[in-house]
């Protein structure tokens, strides 16, 4: 049985897992899209705070004083695996209750685009000793392996069964609207954490956003592992169950003060529309158009 957790525990559970990964000293080229790990100073004076991102700005910065290398923590290395028998590779053609894979498609270049190196793997396995060798397989090259099965609950069990034989694993019912079950923990020698995604791709993009994104922030070591919010006027009265907390798929305007959310919560289209999640809280039920609400920042591209 999944024992029950609420968002914020099962973010504090998964920091608690990782860690940022050791620095050392890389060439200029290879620091770029990596994180600072220490102040960096031109004489007496601070010019690079370490927890930053090294853009190419900080790139010509160091050149401009000299330093052909940065201290940087690497960038972390993301298996991202797919398992489930019904599910077929973009570009095939579907037969009976087979789905396109979606989510490792989507969560690989998720994890690129927070700075980590990813490795897409794609497995159909029939039990769990031939997921266990594809896991196994990924161990020596991962500082963090995210796992998404197909929709029906046989794929995680299986996924699940066979994580149990490899570490300490933990599995947790989300208190999140249209979510669904997780677990997380270590596997192998050298206790590399892990985390299950539901296999919706619209909740296993919001669980990457609220907890996978900010585990490879802190392996990066950044400043800041959460994206950025904002309080904004609601333009449309939303909805959301007792008890679960939601975010809900959303336009924030270019000001900044106001925010719609989208038509069709349930489609997955609404997904790339979105640039920002409105988040409901647990006691929230109903809230009406002009009420200010808490706004999370995907990014800043406006529909």
């Amino acid at each position: 049985m999944a024992e029950h957790a609420r968002v914020d525990g099962f973010l504090t559970s998964l920091i608690a897992i990782c860690k940022p990964l050791e620095s050392f000293d890389m060439p200029l080229l290879d620091a770029h899209g990596a994180t600072l790990s220490e102040d960096i100073y031109a004489g007496d004076r601070l010019v690079m705070r370490a927890g930053s991102r090294i853009r190419s700005t900080q790139i010509g910065l160091a050149a401009s004083i000299g330093r052909d290398r940065l201290p940087t923590r690497p960038h972390p290395r993301v298996v991202v695996l797919s398992a489930g028998p019904d599910l077929v590779e973009p570009g095939k053609s579907l037969t009976g209750d087979e789905e396109f894979e979606t989510n490792s498609w989507l969560l690989t270049t998720a994890v690129r685009e927070v700075g980590a190196v990813a490795y897409r793997v794609h497995s159909i396995p029939n039990n769990e000793d031939e997921l266990q060798s594809v896991i196994e397989d990924q161990l020596v090259r991962a500082d963090l392996i995210i796992i998404s099965g197909e929709r029906q609950d046989d794929s995680f069990d299986l996924i699940t069964r066979t994580l149990m034989r490899m570490g300490e694993i933990t599995t947790v019912d989300l208190a999140i609207e249209k979510s669904g079950r997780h677990n997380f923990g270590v596997i192998g020698p050298d206790r590399i954490p892990v985390v299950t995604l539901p296999g919706d791709p619209i909740a296993a993009y919001i669980s990457f956003e609220l907890f996978v994104r900010p585990m490879i922030r802190t392996m990066l070591g950044a400043a800041t592992i959460h994206r950025p919010s904002v309080k904004a006027k609601l333009e449309r009265a939303i909805g959301s169950s007792q008890g679960m907390r939601s975010y809900i798929r959303a336009a924030l305007s270019e000001d900044g003060d106001s925010v719609m959310p989208l038509p069709s919560q349930t489609e997955f289209s609404t997904l790339s529309d979105a640039n920002a999640f409105i988040a409901v809280g647990e006691v929230e039920t109903e809230l009406k158009a002009g009420d200010v609400v808490t706004v999370v920042i995907l990014e800043r591209r406006y529909i």
